[in-house]
């Protein structure tokens, strides 16, 4: 707006000099002018005539650490050049789209890969796709959108867990077996052809209309322990800065947990206490972890309940056979006392200790043990931990920048 302000004062002074002086030279740069604004006018009018573009996101869900491609293409349907487009999308993400300058030939057409990585889990939007243009000279400018905004829903990193086993819960009539099962169960998993003595109960009706054959359900049997994990979110207890956080860290144990145990075909379980309590109903299945994933991107650590309160009013919903499995930066033993009565209801207990002093660490970026805190923070550690093992629970202690495949084998 300036420049274009600074270019109508000199063409008014320039104007009003040339009839003043009569002078030629005068004359025929207000005709140069003229032309070059005539000119830049009719280059950015037509400009975005005849263009077809459009955009294409790969995927809209992904987790920490993977790539979001994004395809563009644009052509010039009209016999006229397009010497200068801007083609971008506007967007949120940590890591923006990178936009792109271009020029097209006359019924020419071009496309391109973006790939951009996802480093900060949450839910994110990519705005319409922008085509600018102009003139040369920054006199005028035009721009279009096309397509519609997209959401991009990052969930947390996960982490493989080769060696990961949950403590052992004895639930009486079912235990794990990788062979199919006789009887019938709630997990059918495949059909095959129908062999003399099965039941007609388990002829799957659909797949016999459409292979023209006779098929019966097969079933699974169902596994010995569910999980339900609790992720403790109280901010009065949190540490670090960014993806080097107990946050960050809790959410990334939670979702490698409940992503290993789905696979394992558990039903799992997750209450979270962010700014409100939120719990999922124990289920099994990709539906079921479409729904913790989009949790655990959700969450935040603001909450204010103490993880005393969120177990106390969370283990009544555990049934026996079950596995509870809390995650917390939390040295206070209060919450401890709500764990000791759950073996003799059938139900196991599993606790991922946060090491909370080395995330602040490293968000300070101070040498270890150069601070009294820390180690009146250590001590509270170590009194957690023989609390813990007093009551025969299962400990795992996790500290910045551990390999979580590591430590929880």
């Amino acid at each position: 707006m300036i420049r274009r302000l600074q270019f109508l004062i000199i063409a008014i002074v320039l104007l009003i000099a040339a009839f003043s002086t009569g002078l030629p030279f005068l004359f025929y740069m207000v005709y140069l002018g003229l032309l070059a604004i005539g000119g830049s006018y009719l280059l950015t009018r037509f400009g975005l005539a005849d263009l077809e573009a459009g955009y294409r996101v790969d995927h809209r869900q992904g987790h920490v650490g993977d790539d979001l491609r994004t395809t563009y293409s644009i052509s010039n349907a009209s016999g006229l050049p397009k010497p200068w487009l801007e083609v971008y999308n506007p967007t949120d993400l940590p890591v923006p789209l990178p936009g792109r300058a271009l020029g097209l030939r006359s019924w020419a057409q071009r496309s391109w890969i973006a790939i951009v990585p996802l480093t900060r889990r949450g839910t994110f939007r990519i705005e319409p796709m922008v085509v600018r243009t102009g003139d040369p000279f920054g006199f005028f400018e035009a721009a279009a959108t096309v397509g519609r905004p997209t959401v991009v829903t990052v969930f947390p990193r996960v982490v493989p867990l080769p060696r990961w086993r949950l403590p052992n819960a004895n639930l009486e009539g079912s235990h794990s077996a990788p062979e199919r099962s006789l009887q019938t169960t709630p997990l059918a998993t495949t059909v095959r052809p129908y062999a003399p003595g099965d039941s007609f109960n388990r002829i799957h009706w659909r797949s016999t209309a459409r292979l023209g054959e006779i098929q019966v359900k097969e079933f699974d049997l169902e596994q010995t322990a569910d999980v339900w994990i609790f992720v403790d979110l109280d901010e009065r207890v949190q540490a670090g800065d960014g993806d080097i956080s107990s946050v960050e860290e809790s959410l990334r144990v939670a979702a490698s947990v409940a992503h290993d145990a789905i696979m394992e075909n558990r039903a799992v379980g997750l209450t979270t206490s962010g700014h409100r309590l939120v719990s999922i109903p124990a289920d099994r299945g990709p539906r079921q972890r479409q729904k913790i994933m989009a949790l655990l991107a959700a969450v935040e650590g603001d909450g204010h309940i103490s993880l005393a309160e969120v177990l106390l009013a969370g283990l009544p919903k555990l049934r026996r056979g079950m596995t509870a499995v809390v995650v917390t930066p939390s040295h206070d033993r209060q919450w401890v006392r709500a764990l000791t009565g759950l073996r003799a209801r059938g139900v196991t207990a599993a606790v991922v200790s946060l090491n909370a002093p080395t995330y602040e660490n490293v968000a300070r970026k101070r040498p270890h043990g150069e601070d009294s805190e820390e180690d009146r923070a250590g001590q509270e550690q170590r009194a957690l931990h023989f609390a813990l093992a007093e009551y025969d629970l299962k400990t795992y202690e996790v500290r910045a920048g551990d390999n979580l495949g590591q430590v929880l084998a």
